[in-house]
Formats: C-alpha cells, structure tokens, sequence
C-alpha cells in the first residue's frame, strides 16, 4: 500500500494489483479509457480534463457504474474492463470514500446530446509531464493515484 496526500491535503492510501480491495463495497470509480492507441479522457464543466468515473448508483455495481460513467461522460463503449486497484480518500474531517480504478479499453465513442457534468470525450497521445501544474487539467489528476495508476496499467494490462 502507498500513502501520500492529494493537492487538498486529503490522506491517499493506493493498493494496485487485480486483487487489491482496501474495501468490500466502494461508492465509487475512477477508469483509465483507452481508445485507439489514445487516453480518453473527458471535459468536467468545472474541474477540467480527467478520465471518467463517478459514483456507484443504488443497486449497481462498482464494474457496471464504471462501464456507464464513461459511456455518460465521454460516450465511449466499453469493451474491455479491467479492475486494477483501489484507493482510499481520507477527508480532514475524518470522512472517508473508497473508489475503484479500472482500466478500459473502448471500442467506440458516441456523439451525445447531453455529456452528464461534462463538455465530452478529449482524446490525447500522451499525458503532459505537466500535468500536475497544467491547469487544464482536474486537480483529481494531479495527486500520485493517476500517476502509479498509469504505470501499473501499462506494465500489468495494455
């Protein structure tokens, strides 16, 4: 397990591997799409570019609500799904959420009327090695989760 601190001052604490479960039943997920050769990424409305993800809904599970929050985000079809680890956010003020990490592969992307929270699919080569101080981008991706999470997927999955 890794421990670091995201841009909040929040406390991360990351486990990778197809296995790795900090907990049973987390309420969300967080996916590195692949598309074409490509990362897909999506446009949030206020936060920037950042790889789909979101919450477990009511009766849905964790590999479902991954599959229809980047389908919602970025109208990408998923066709394969792979789970990769978990992390953990611990909030300063004691609370806690669990949230999945998968990495997909896409056969597809949709034009859709209405993109849920966000402007749509961004398809980039690579990530920018500034992507920690790039303002274009969320600060969800600025903390070591994406980070590790990449080198992980690209050793272990693609």
């Amino acid at each position: 397990m890794q421990t670091f601190h995201d841009v909040h001052g929040n406390v991360i604490q990351l486990v990778l591997g197809k296995d790795c479960l900090l907990d049973d039943n987390p309420k969300h997920v967080f996916v590195l799409a692949r598309y074409g050769g490509q990362w897909l990424l999506t446009k949030h409305l206020e936060r920037g570019y950042e790889f789909p993800g979101g919450k477990v809904e009511p009766g849905e599970t964790a590999e479902d609500a991954a599959r229809r929050e980047v389908a919602e985000e970025t109208g990408g079809q998923v066709d394969v799904l792979t789970h990769i680890g978990q992390y953990c956010v611990k909030e300063k003020t004691g609370k806690a959420f669990y949230k999945n990490i998968y990495v997909a592969t896409i056969s597809e992307v949709r034009s859709l009327k209405d993109y849920c929270e966000t402007e749509g699919p961004i398809l980039l080569r690579e990530l920018p090695t500034s992507i920690k101080t790039d303002e274009r981008f969320s600060f969800m991706m600025r903390d070591d989760v994406v980070r590790e999470s990449i080198e992980y997927a690209l050793k272990k999955v693609l």
